[in-house]
Parts: C-alpha cells; structure tokens; sequence
C-alpha cells in the first residue's frame, strides 16, 4: 500500500525529527505522519512550524547544536529515551555533525540513517570535493586554496574577478568545540577579496577562491543504501534568496539529465555514500556543462518539492532505516514548482530595495517590473504552497505571526 505521493506505509515507526523550526523538517514530519509514523518534532523553541503541524508530538531541546554539540547530543538522546524512538531524523548540517560526533550519546536501539562521520564530512568539505568530482565525471571551477589568510597574495595571483570565497564547509568547530556557521561570498575585486579574508574565523581555512559559474542553478537528490540507489530527483532553482544565490526560495521539478545522474552515482559510490545526498550544480550558460558546486549530505530546503512531485525521501529513508532496503522510486512528475511565500517576499524586497551591483547579479537578469510582476502572478495548476497548507495550517499560520511581529518591531525601532 502506498501513500499518495508514493511512500511506503509499512509497520508505524517511532521517528523523531530535529531542528523543528526550519521547513525541511516541516516537510520531514508531514510526510512522516502521512506514511502512518508516530512522528516527533524538536525545536529550541516553545513554537516550532514542525511542532505544531498537524499530528506531530512536540518536544523542546534547549541545547543548540551549534553553541554547544554535546550538550544538544544528550538532550536529543533524553527525547529519544523517553519516547522510545526507533530512528532520528537530523536535518541541518550542525545537528548532523554533533550527533554523529557524540553517537555514543544515543540509545543504542535508535537508527541514525547517515553515513560514518569520517565520510559525511569528507563530502561536506568544500575544498576536498573538488578532485572528487572531478574524477567522477565533472566539470569544477577554477578554484585557488588559501590554506591561511597569510597565504592569499598566492592564491590571489591565479584569481579572476568577480568571484567567491567558500570556506572548506558550512559548519566548522573551533578549539572550545563550538561551531560557527559560515556563508560563501561573492567577492568583485582584490579589495573585497582581502576585507572577506579578514573577517573569516581561523576555523575557516582552508578557503577556495573559486572562478564565478554564470548559468541556473540545479540540484541532483539521492537516497543511496547499502550501495544501490534507491530515489533520485532533480529541480532547478528559479527564485533565491539571496537573488544571486542561496536558498530556492521557487523552484520547479525537471527530468534528470542522464549524464548528472552517472556522475553523481559514481561520486556518491565512490564516497560509499550512505543515506540522503544534494549534488548542487550551476549549469554553465555558455557550455551547457553541469559544474559541481558543493554536496550537502543531509536533507534539503527543497524538500516539500521532490515530496510533492512524487518521491517521499523521508518515508523512504525510514523504510531502509528500519527493514534495511526500499522499493526503487525514480519516476516523478516534472512541471512542479513549489513556493516558499515568505522567502520569495524577500527575494522581491531585495530586488526592488537594492541595486544589481549591490545584489551582485549577473547579467541578463530581469527587470524591477518583471520581478514584481511575476510575484503577484496566479499560481498554475501544478504549483504547491511549501508550509501555508489547508489541510495542516498552522505551521502558516505561525510562520506568517513571526513574520509581521518581527515587521511590526522594526518600524516600532525606526520611529
């Protein structure tokens, strides 16, 4: 018997799911409930868009996994004890690394889908990727490895403008084991170079100096275990936050290009990749060449879309958690799009409150009266709210509270 959207609906699991504030695991525990798991949420806060979904079991951990990873690891395990939960879910990149930094913490009956430490941060390193991919089948950027700041004029000598500075991951540790997460930059000038070098923590090196790829953005989405993929999914990005790259704030489901999914199965096996996977390209505008960016080895904003179009991932990564394996889920419907509202709100301001220059866009983009004109556009037949949902409202509801309070506290300041 399968859900709607094609999960699997076996024996109810005892799932909890962390980080419940942020929409993938919004979109992690409505796919969860729908496939006939009891599903539990755990967020920092009392509220959570998770939490107060429909259905789902809120539990609060105060401990954050970014300030302080053991501390977030024993209060994560606390939750699963008294709940008796059979597999864990993390969704960001720091409760990732703590829990399988400190997966000792955990009750020994509880399933963390994920691959080893020493392989999830060997994807996760943005720096060592890069022969990787290369030897699977990609094109890279021309990148240059500043290994200290004091090592820049070096790598300045091979750098072309404009560019981007890319710590070697998002989330790194300093000495006193707490992590810091880090943003690439886009750099235009030797200048800006130097100001974006002093200001990266020591923890941040080595950093890439990486040639800008000018073209979309796509993404390649996979569930591998036991060394056979089991889904794969592809999107490409239409709006982002910010408007020259970032978070996919609309984006739309494509047919995967045969050549992407080779490569990314030979990277991913050559990794022994073990879980959930997103190999983020940008498609070269003048070659039509995918190059590799980055891969993120956990869950993904864009979550709700690959769930929409067809291929429930977290029901799937459950299944293989628990029964070891998972009917193959490749086929999807292409043509979806799905909106974050509030992020695309955003991406307007952006668009409409500052210059190209400033936002760092490249050429051709579209005009201030496109932009806005393709916001205030009706939605087709086959576009999907992600969190404002009539059947499970609150998660937009609350989303929408916080918004116009955090709105409503800055014009109190500017007055």
């Amino acid at each position: 018997m399968t859900t709607p959207t094609g999960a699997p609906r076996g024996v109810p699991t005892r799932v909890l799911v962390t980080d419940g504030d942020s929409r993938t695991a919004l979109a992690c525990v409505r796919s969860l409930v729908a496939a006939g798991h009891e599903v539990w949420s755990a967020g920092e806060h009392r509220l959570t868009l998770s939490g107060v979904s429909r259905g789902v079991h809120a539990e609060r951990v105060f401990a954050s996994a970014l300030d302080d990873p053991a501390a977030f690891a024993r209060e994560v395990s606390l939750v699963a004890q008294r709940n008796r939960i059979d597999v864990l879910l993390p969704v960001s990149d720091a409760s990732v690394d703590a829990l399988l930094l400190h997966r000792d913490r955990l009750p020994p009956r509880v399933a963390l889908p994920l691959p080893p430490r020493d392989v999830f941060r060997a994807g996760t390193d943005k720096a060592g990727m890069m022969a990787m991919a290369r030897a699977a089948g990609f094109a890279v950027p021309a990148s240059s490895l500043v290994a200290r700041a004091e090592d820049l004029d070096a790598a300045m000598e091979r750098a072309v403008f404009p560019a981007i500075l890319k710590p070697h991951r998002s989330v790194v540790t300093d000495a006193s084991g707490r992590c810091h997460k880090l943003d690439v930059e886009y750099v235009e000038t030797a200048d800006a170079l130097r100001e974006a070098v002093r200001r990266l923590p020591a923890d941040a090196f080595p950093a890439m100096l990486q040639e800008r790829i000018r073209g979309r953005g796509e993404g390649l989405f996979a569930l591998r275990w036991n060394g056979h993929t089991v889904a794969s999914f592809a999107h490409r990005r239409l709006r982002e936050k910010p408007p020259a790259g970032g978070l996919s704030v609309y984006r739309e489901s494509i047919v995967p290009d045969e050549v992407l999914v080779a490569r990314t199965e030979a990277l991913l096996g050559a990794l022994d990749w073990q879980g959930v996977a997103m190999v983020e390209c940008k498609v070269d505008r003048d070659t039509g060449e995918h190059v590799f960016m980055e891969l993120n080895g956990r869950l993904w904003g864009s979550l709700q879309l690959a769930i929409d179009a067809g291929v429930d991932f977290p029901a799937l990564l459950v299944a293989c958690a628990t029964t070891g394996t998972a009917a193959p889920q490749r086929a999807y419907k292409a043509g979806v799009r799905s909106r974050w509202w509030w992020g695309d709100v955003d991406h307007l301001y952006a668009r409409l409150a500052k210059s190209a220059s400033r936002l760092h866009l490249e050429a051709p983009f579209p005009s201030r009266a496109r932009v806005l004109r393709d916001f205030l556009r009706l939605p087709s037949r086959d576009e999907r709210a992600e969190v404002e949902r009539w059947a499970d409202p609150l998660p937009g509801v609350l989303e929408a509270a916080r918004r116009l309070s955090v709105a409503r506290r800055t014009r109190a300041r500017a007055r």
